[in-house]
Formats: C-alpha cells, structure tokens, sequence
C-alpha cells in the first residue's frame, strides 16, 4: 500500500507540473500563435511595440547572452574546480565561499539590478548598455553554475584521482583528462539552469540595459530584451498584448531550443565516450 500510495503520489506531482505547464503555453499560443511570422522576427517595433517586430530585441537578447555567459563560464569552471579539488570540505575559506554562493542564489534580482546599476552603469561609467545587462546576468548566474559544477567534480569517485597518481599523471593532466570530462554534465546542467534563468530576467536588466528597442550597434548600446518587452507591452503600452503575447511565445520556443539543445549534445557526447570507453 505504501509503495502504491508513493507512486500514485508521484506521478500526481509530475502530471501537475506538466499540467500547468500545458495550461501556460497553451494560453500563450491561443494569444500569441496569430502574430508570428518571418516579419515579426526581422522587424523593427513600430508604434510603441503596437506592430512590427521584434528582430533588433532578439538581437539584443543574444548579445545579453554572450556576455553573460562570456563571462561566467570561465570564472564559474575557475571556482568550481578551485572549490571541488583544491580545497576541502572543511576549509574554512572554501566554506565561506560556498555559504557566500547559496546566499546570493536566493537574493531577488531586483537587488542585482540595483547592485549592477549602481556599479557597472554609475561606478564604471558604462551606463544603460548591453555590457552593464550582461555582467549583470553573470552574477546572477554563476552561483547556480558554480555550485552545480562543483557537485558535478565532486561527484567523480576518488579511485580517478588515485588512479592517476598512481600512474604518474600530473594534476593539470588529471583535472584535463579525467575530471572534466567526467563533470561535463553537471557543467552542462549548471548553464541551462543559467541560461534559463538569464534570458527570462526582467528586473535587473530594467536597471542596467534599458528599455530601447532599437537596433544596437555595440555592446555600449542600451538594448531591450525579450523579457523587459513582454514587461512593456504589457503594463505600459494600451493595446500591445497580441504582441506580447507572441513575444512570449518566442520566449518561450527559445528556451526550450536551449534545453533541448543541451541535453542532445549532452546525450550524443555521453554516447561517444560509451563507444570509446
């Protein structure tokens, strides 16, 4: 009876979650399906976001993204591996660093747009630019990434790395060719979970990138992301929730090519290394 009851249980849970997801989109699709065309993803907004399209908003939002990942994935892998196999559970720096990263994965984005305006925009003198927005984004991703990554290291049984010393291996060539290949799923949880959360951000890239809709020229340019245009449509702009709506949809539709993108080369790489193996 029990194991019924947990069954019954967890099934439940995930044909809510599935559920509500299905309620969601299909809301949005109902809405947002009659306005998408090829013109509406070239097209500049005209009329406050009313008409046109959203080509130099989708632009905008890549270019938040590179930066952003640009910068977290070296310093997210740097501290994950620094954490995981240069410093032990009970240092008392890498304890500090690791109650440091839970902290900050739970502050609201608000306060990190707030903290990237007034130093990346004001401090650094970048002002509302791509730049700011997606520095911005890398401090809100890296604590999810770091931790992530470095659960994934951790999770590599110690016989790998005894293994390796025992056949002579410099660190350097076990952390190359033993450890990281080994992590590189959890890497690869850490950025979707990264990349999620950073293309549907609202609130700090408000602060920091602004609300022009217009085509950026360099990463010194304000940019407006996909998100922060669903936001305007909205609640500021009388008659731009058709648009919204649609703009939703994209959203959406790019973030499950992320995910489903990740997890297949995730799934063909994970296969290699069977063969080879």
């Amino acid at each position: 009876m029990a194991d019924r009851l947990a069954t019954i249980f967890v099934w439940s849970a995930a044909l809510l979650v599935t559920s509500v997801f299905l309620w969601l989109l299909g809301g949005i699709v109902w809405s947002g399906a009659g306005q998408l065309s090829w013109s509406f993803l070239i097209d500049s907004p005209r009329n406050a976001g009313r008409a046109g399209g959203i080509g130099p908003i989708l632009i905008s939002t890549g270019l938040l993204l590179l930066v952003c990942l640009g910068v977290s994935l070296p310093i997210g892998l740097g501290t994950a591996i620094l954490l995981a196999e240069f410093t032990s559970s009970t240092n008392r720096f890498g304890r500090l660093v690791r109650w440091s990263l839970d902290v900050l994965a739970g502050v609201p984005s608000i306060l990190f747009g707030l903290f990237g305006n007034a130093f990346f925009c004001i401090f650094l003198g970048l002002g509302f630019s791509i730049l700011s927005g997606g520095l911005t984004l890398a401090c809100m991703v890296l604590p999810i990434l770091i931790r992530s990554t470095e659960a994934s290291f951790r999770s590599v049984p110690d016989e790998y790395r005894l293994g390796a010393a025992a056949l002579g291996l410099s660190r350097t060539t076990t952390l190359l060719r033993l450890l990281l290949p080994t992590a590189i799923p959890g890497l690869i949880v850490g950025l979707v979970l990264g990349t999620g959360r950073a293309v549907a951000e609202t609130a700090a890239l408000i602060f920091t990138s602004g609300y022009v809709d217009r085509q950026p020229t360099s990463l010194l340019d304000s940019g407006r992301s996909l998100s922060v245009h669903v936001y305007d449509l909205s609640m500021n702009v009388a008659g731009g929730d058709a648009n919204a709506s649609a703009t939703a949809l994209v959203l959406i539709l790019l973030l499950l090519l992320i995910n489903g993108t990740a997890s297949w080369v995730m799934g063909r790489w994970l296969r290699k290394r069977l063969i080879t193996i």
